[in-house]
Parts: structure tokens; sequence; C-alpha cells
């Protein structure tokens, strides 16, 4: 019975909370269109692939941060982290300051994505990303921001060689997708989304958010070697 209160308040979040969102950004992404026209004339939104609750694939909007590829290699996210070389300026500082993921809040008001849980899979990434027992990730929607994505924002995203990625951040990473579903609620989603707003401040300021990094790795340092051999990464 919790458990359904739970849920039902969480979508009740959701939907006024995006909608508040998109309105009060609306003025940030009159400057997102105009940067990314001035930036890299093209295409406004980046339309991804995504796998979200029950491993079902949906479209997940973005502000497109790269240049257009030129070649058909350069569209696979099985890497992933981004080619950094096709980022344009613009597309950094929308990058770093989560700018980029405003239309999300558009996925999360239709219902395809929740403001907290675990991030959505890309479709070349899922054999991975919900590899074994951790496709539990798969059970609840998945989150514009959660215990995962802010590991990767803090730290993830400074790791910039493929290897290194996978051999370091991937196996946490993992690890915090499994973690979520199972220690889920309104004071932890509410924790994560104080959390976000914290780093993303820090990074604005060039610090890094150490107590809420140490938090996040000890909470499941005790699985992170399971995720790393269960995916054979």
């Amino acid at each position: 019975m919790k458990r359904r209160i739970y849920f039902f308040l969480k979508r009740a979040f959701d939907i006024i909370v995006s909608f508040i969102g998109l309105v009060v950004s609306s003025p940030v992404w009159l400057i997102a269109v105009i940067g990314i026209e001035i930036s890299d004339p093209g295409p406004i939104f980046y339309k991804a692939k995504r796998i979200g609750k029950d491993n079902k694939e949906f479209v997940m909007w973005k502000f497109r941060s790269m240049r257009v590829p030129k070649k058909e290699s350069e569209k696979s996210e099985a890497s992933f982290k981004a080619d950094t070389n096709r980022i344009f300026p613009f597309g950094e500082l929308c990058r770093r300051l989560k700018i980029d993921e405003l239309p999300q809040l558009i996925n999360i008001f239709c219902g395809t994505m929740s403001i907290v849980g675990p991030r959505p899979a890309a479709v070349d990434q899922v054999v991975i990303m919900r590899a074994g027992k951790y496709n539990i990730a798969s059970t609840v929607k998945p989150g514009l921001t959660g215990p995962a994505a802010i590991y990767d924002y803090i730290y993830g995203d400074s790791v910039e060689d493929l290897e290194d990625y996978k051999r370091l951040v991937l196996p946490t990473r993992l690890a915090l997708e499994a973690y979520y579903p199972e220690n889920m609620g309104v004071f932890f989603d509410i924790k994560m989304i104080w959390y976000t707003a914290v780093c993303i401040l820090a990074s604005v300021f060039g610090k890094k958010p150490d107590k809420i990094y140490k938090e996040l790795t000890e909470c499941v340092a005790d699985i992170r070697e399971d995720v790393f051999q269960e995916a054979n990464i």
C-alpha cells in the first residue's frame, strides 16, 4: 500500500514539477535555441532512442550539443563517452550546466520519464546497462537525475579515455543504477534533487562535491566488483 501511495505521489510530483519547470525555464530555452543556432547551425533538438521502464524503447529529447555527424560511424552511442571533438563551444556550456537536459521535462510530463530514477539506457548499450540482476533498473521509469547520473556528472565526465571509463567509472555507475529501485522513496528522491542542484552549483564555481561523491561510492562499494564481472566489461 505504501508503495502504491509513493508511486502516486511520485507521478503527481513529476507532472507538477515538469510543468512548472517548462514554464519557468522558457527563457533558458530561448537562449539555448539562439546559442545553438549561432554556435553550430542545424537541428535544435537531439532525439535519442532510449530504453526505459520494462525495457521499452522511447524517444528522449535533448538540446543538441554536438555537431551533426558527417559519418555513419559517428552516430553510435556504444562508447559510453561523448565524442568531445564534436561538442561545439556553446554545447559544452549547456552540458556543464545541464541545460541540454531541459527538454526531458517533456518526457517527464508525458510519463516516459521521471524526475528521479536510473538513467535511460541507449539502445546499443542495454546489454551492458541492464545485464543480469541489474535489470532491476528497468522496473522503474528512467530519471532526469539520480544517484548514477550524479556520480557520472561528478566523476565520470572527467574521465576522457574510454577504457579508463569502463574500468574506473562504469562498475560504480551500474551499481548505482541498480541501487535506486531498491532504495527509492520520497526522502531519497528529494535528496537526489538537492544533490543535483549542489553539484551543478559546485561545477559553476569550479569545486568538487567530495562529500556527495564519497557517499555515492560508499553505498555500493560492496557490489561494484559483482557488477564489473557480470557485465563482462
